[in-house]
C-alpha cells in the first residue's frame, strides 16, 4: 500500500461535517490556494485544492485513483440542482466504501447470491461548493487515502469497470475503422500506437470493441430513417406547429433532418437573443451528427429550441441546419451564438446569419488544453492554463494584448500552432473583445455543465432514431411542466433579502429569482467601492483597497442613463456593482425601467395584482414581517420534511387570515411602500407547494412582539414612503426630503 497516509478533514459549511463517519482531525488551508493543477495525476489532493467543475474535480481524483490502485464513485451530495444554490457539496468514495445491501424482491423469489466487492472502506475526497466575488469554484474540503484493502497494480486497476470506458472519439475511430474493413485485433494495435501506451493497456478491451461493434450491427439502418420521416409526420398531423424538414441524397438515404417543437418555437420567441449551437455529440449508430439548438430563459434554465442530424460535416450540411433552423423560427435570427470551434460552422455561420455575433464557447477550447500543451510545458502547464485564464477574464483589451505577448514570451510559445492559432480568433473567445455583446451569463462554466447535463439526458437514446426523438420530445414537456413545489420554490427564494436597499426591494418585485440573485451578488459588492465624482455627469469607481485605476461610469439623471465602461450590463443584462454603487451614492432609489431587461422578468399572469395593506401606516410592522418571511424562507427550503410541515402551516394560517374581516368600504387605505410581491407568502394552491419551518410559530412570534414593542398599528397619521427618503419612522410633513426645494418637478427616480 502507498506510504501516502493522510486523513485530513474538512471544516464543512456547517461546521458538523468531517467525513463519511464524521472522524478525524480538522485542517484548513490557505484562501490563496491556486487553482487545481487537475491535468497532473502525480499530485496527490490536498485541503483548499481548487476545481473550476464538479467533473473537473472528478476528473483529477480518478486519475489520482487509478494512479494509486482503486476506482472511484459519486457518493453523497447536499443540495439539489435547481432548488435553492443547488449542489453545494459532492462525496467521492473508493468503489469498496460501504457495504452491501440486500434488496427485498417484489416477487417473492430469492436473490442471487453475488459476491460483492463492498467491504466498508473509508477512502474518500469531498469538495464544497464556494463563490469567490461573483466566481464559482469548488475546494476540497476532505480527504482521506487509507484503505482497508489491497490496492490494484496497474495491468490490473485497468480492468475495473469504472476505467473499461470507449470515449465518443474512440467509438468515432473505431466506426471509421470498421468501415475501412480492419479486424478488431487491427484497430486495438493501430489505437496503442496512436495513444503512445503499451500493448494491452488500453483503456477497453477486445470485448468492449466487439460488443459495441455489435450494438451497430443490430441497427437497422434502413428502416429507421423511414421510421422517423413517418414519426415525424405523425407529430405534423397532431399538432400543425411541430416543424421539421429533411433531405434525400443521390441513393435515397436520409442526409439531413432538422425538427423544433411548438413549445420550442414559443421559447425562441422570448429567448432566442442567445444561441449555444453544440454539434460535439455523434449518433455513432447511424454515424450521424448531431446538432442541438440550445437557451437560457428567464429562471436561468437550459431550454431546447431544435435538433438536427447531418450525415456529413461540412460547410454544406451546416448551411443547410442553419437555414432550415431560421424557417422553423420565422427568419428570427440571434444576437449572438455560441459554437465550437469548428472553421466549417464559422464560415457557414458568416454566411447564413451576417448581422449576428459568432463566439467561440471557452469550455470546448480548455477541454482541448491538456492534449496540446500539457507535454508541451509539461510542469509549468498548470501555471500556464491559470495565467490563461486571467488573461481570458480581463476587460481592457490593451491589457489582453500586452499579457498576450508576455506570456508567449514567459513560456516560449511563438512557434506553437495552437498558440498562434488562438490569438488569431481571439476576437471569437476572449471576453475583453465579447463583453460588449449580450450573452446572458452563457459563457461560463456554470452553464456548460447545464448544458452538458441536459444533452446527456436525451443523448442515451440512441438504440433508435425514433426512439431518440421521441426522449427528446419527453425531455422537453418536462421541462414545460414544472411541479408546483419547484415552482413554489422559485418565488420565494427571491424574498432572501440581504441588504434592505430600496433598489434591492425594487428589482425583487421585477426580476426573476434568477436575476434577481445576480443583481444581489453585485449589490452586496457595491460597498466595497468607492465612488468619485469627476463631474456632475461622470464618476470614477474603484475597489476601497485600489489607488488608482477603476471603472468609468456615466450618468445623467434626467435621461435615466447610465453606463459603465467595464460593461457587465452590456454582457449580461445585469446591472455591475460600480453602476449600483453611483446610484446608492446619488439617492437613487430605484432602477430605471431600461435597466430591468424584460428577458430576466417574471412573466406575470392576468389575475396578479399588487399587495396593499389596510396596516400600512407602520412601515416599521411590515418590515419585521417581511425579516419573519424571509427567514421562514432560509428554514424550509433546507429539506423536504420541512417544506411539507411549513406548506401545511402557513394553508392553515392563510385560512385564518381569509375569516378575518377586511379593510371596510368608508376607510381610507393609506399608502405605503409596499414590499415585493415575493416577500409576501403566496396563496398556496397546490397542497404538495412549498414554504416550511412553522410559519405559526412566527406568527405568534410576530404576535408578542408587537405587544411588546408597543407598536401603535391603528395610527392614521400620513407616513412618508420609504422610496422617497430611505428612511422609516417619521411624517411626511417633516421629511427632510420632501419639504426640500430642491426636488425636480419631472417626477424621474434620479433625484
Amino acid at each position: 500500500m502507498p506510504d501516502i497516509v493522510s486523513i485530513v478533514k474538512e471544516n464543512s459549511e456547517n461546521g458538523t461535517d468531517s467525513s463519511q463517519d464524521d472522524v478525524g482531525a480538522i485542517e484548513e488551508m490557505p484562501e490563496d490556494t491556486i487553482l487545481s493543477r487537475q491535468t497532473s495525476v502525480n499530485l496527490v489532493p490536498f485541503i483548499g485544492q481548487r476545481f473550476v467543475s464538479q467533473d473537473a474535480a472528478y476528473e483529477f481524483y480518478c486519475s489520482f485513483a487509478k494512479q494509486y490502485g482503486f476506482s472511484i464513485r459519486r457518493h453523497r451530495t447536499r443540495g439539489k440542482d435547481g432548488v435553492g444554490r443547488g449542489v453545494t457539496r459532492r462525496d467521492f468514495a473508493c468503489h469498496r466504501g460501504g457495504f452491501p445491501q440486500l434488496k427485498p424482491s417484489e416477487d417473492g423469489k430469492l436473490q442471487r447470491n453475488r459476491k460483492s466487492s463492498r467491504c466498508g472502506c473509508q477512502a474518500y475526497m469531498r469538495i464544497v461548493k464556494r463563490m469567490d466575488f461573483d466566481v464559482p469554484e469548488w475546494r476540497i474540503t476532505g480527504f482521506n487515502n487509507v484503505h482497508n484493502h489491497e490496492l490494484l497494480k496497474s495491468n490490473e486497476v485497468q480492468l475495473l469497470p469504472a476505467y473499461c470506458m470507449i470515449s465518443a472519439d474512440d467509438k468515432s475511430r473505431i466506426c471509421m475503422f470498421a468501415k475501412a474493413g480492419m479486424s478488431v485485433r487491427q484497430m486495438l494495435r493501430l489505437m496503442e500506437l496512436e495513444k503512445g501506451v503499451k500493448i494491452g493497456c488500453l483503456p477497453f478491451t477486445e470485448i468492449d470493441v466487439r460488443n459495441l461493434l455489435q450494438s451497430i450491427r443490430n441497427v437497422d439502418h434502413d428502416n429507421d430513417p423511414i421510421d422517423l420521416l413517418k414519426l415525424c409526420k405523425e407529430k405534423k398531423d397532431k399538432d400543425p406547429n411541430f416543424k421539421y424538414n429533411f433531405k434525400i441524397d443521390a441513393s435515397n438515404r436520409l442526409e439531413n433532418i432538422a425538427w423544433s417543437y411548438a413549445s420550442c418555437i414559443r421559447l425562441y420567441d422570448a429567448f432566442g437573443d442567445v444561441l449555444v449551437f453544440d454539434t460535439t455529440h455523434r449518433l455513432d449508430a447511424y454515424d450521424m451528427l448531431l446538432g442541438i439548438w440550445i437557451g437560457v430563459g428567464n429562471h436561468g434554465k437550459t431550454c431546447l429550441f431544435g435538433c438536427a442530424l447531418l450525415r456529413d460535416e461540412n460547410m454544406q450540411s451546416f448551411s443547410w441546419a442553419l437555414k432550415t433552423f431560421l424557417s422553423f423560427m420565422n427568419g428570427k435570427a440571434p444576437g449572438t451564438i455560441l459554437t465550437d470551434q469548428n472553421m466549417w460552422l464559422k464560415e457557414a455561420l458568416a454566411a447564413e446569419m451576417p448581422r449576428t455575433k459568432h463566439a467561440f464557447c471557452i469550455w470546448h477550447i480548455i477541454s482541448k488544453f491538456s492534449d496540446w500543451f500539457s507535454t508541451l510545458l509539461a510542469s509549468q502547464y498548470d501555471k500556464w492554463k491559470s495565467e490563461f485564464l486571467r488573461l481570458y477574464n480581463l476587460h481592457s483589451v490593451d491589457e489582453f494584448e500586452v499579457g498576450w505577448r508576455q506570456m508567449m514570451d514567459s513560456y516560449g510559445l511563438h512557434g506553437n500552432k495552437h498558440a498562434v492559432s488562438l490569438y488569431a480568433l481571439r476576437m471569437f473567445w476572449a471576453l475583453p473583445y465579447l463583453r460588449t455583446y449580450f450573452f446572458a451569463g452563457m459563457t461560463n462554466t456554470i452553464h456548460s455543465e447545464s448544458i452538458n447535463s441536459y444533452i446527456q439526458r436525451f443523448l442515451s437514446a440512441q438504440s433508435a432514431v425514433d426512439n431518440f426523438v421521441e426522449q427528446v420530445g419527453a425531455v422537453v414537456d418536462a421541462k414545460d411542466q414544472p411541479g408546483g413545489k419547484q415552482k413554489m420554490q422559485q418565488k420565494v427564494q427571491k424574498g432572501l433579502l440581504i441588504t434592505g436597499s430600496p433598489i434591492e426591494l425594487h428589482a425583487a418585485n421585477i426580476l426573476t429569482p434568477y436575476a434577481f440573485n445576480k443583481l444581489q451578488e453585485e449589490l452586496v459588492l457595491a460597498p466595497q467601492y468607492a465612488s468619485l465624482m469627476v463631474d456632475e455627469s461622470y464618476f470614477i469607481v474603484r475597489h476601497h483597497t485600489e489607488m488608482d485605476g477603476g471603472c468609468k461610469v456615466l450618468w445623467a439623471p434626467h435621461d435615466e442613463f447610465i453606463s459603465c465602461s467595464c460593461h457587465h450590463f452590456e454582457f449580461t443584462g445585469i446591472l455591475c456593482r460600480h453602476v449600483l454603487r453611483v446610484l446608492s451614492t446619488n439617492n437613487c432609489f430605484h432602477i430605471p425601467d431600461q435597466y430591468l431587461p424584460l428577458r430576466w422578468r417574471e412573466v406575470l399572469s392576468a389575475s396578479s395584482k399588487a399587495p396593499s395593506s389596510s396596516s400600512g401606516d407602520h412601515p416599521g410592522k411590515l418590515h419585521l414581517f417581511q425579516s419573519l418571511i424571509s427567514t421562514l424562507i432560509a428554514e424550509s427550503i433546507e429539506t423536504d420534511e420541512r417544506l411539507d410541515v411549513a406548506c401545511e402551516q402557513v394553508d392553515f394560517i392563510l385560512a385564518r387570515i381569509k375569516e378575518l374581516p377586511g379593510p371596510s368600504s368608508g376607510t381610507k387605505e393609506i399608502p405605503c411602500d409596499s414590499p415585493s410581491d415575493s416577500l409576501i407568502l403566496p396563496e398556496v394552491e397546490d397542497s404538495d407547494c412549498v414554504a416550511q419551518s412553522s410559519a405559526y410559530e412566527s406568527m405568534i412570534k410576530l404576535k408578542e412582539r408587537r405587544s411588546r414593542d408597543g407598536l401603535d398599528f391603528y395610527s392614521k397619521r400620513r407616513r412618508c414612503s420609504f422610496s422617497c427618503c430611505g428612511h422609516f419612522g417619521h411624517d411626511a410633513n417633516d421629511c427632510p426630503l420632501m419639504g426640500s426645494d430642491d426636488l425636480n418637478g419631472d417626477g424621474l427616480g434620479f433625484l
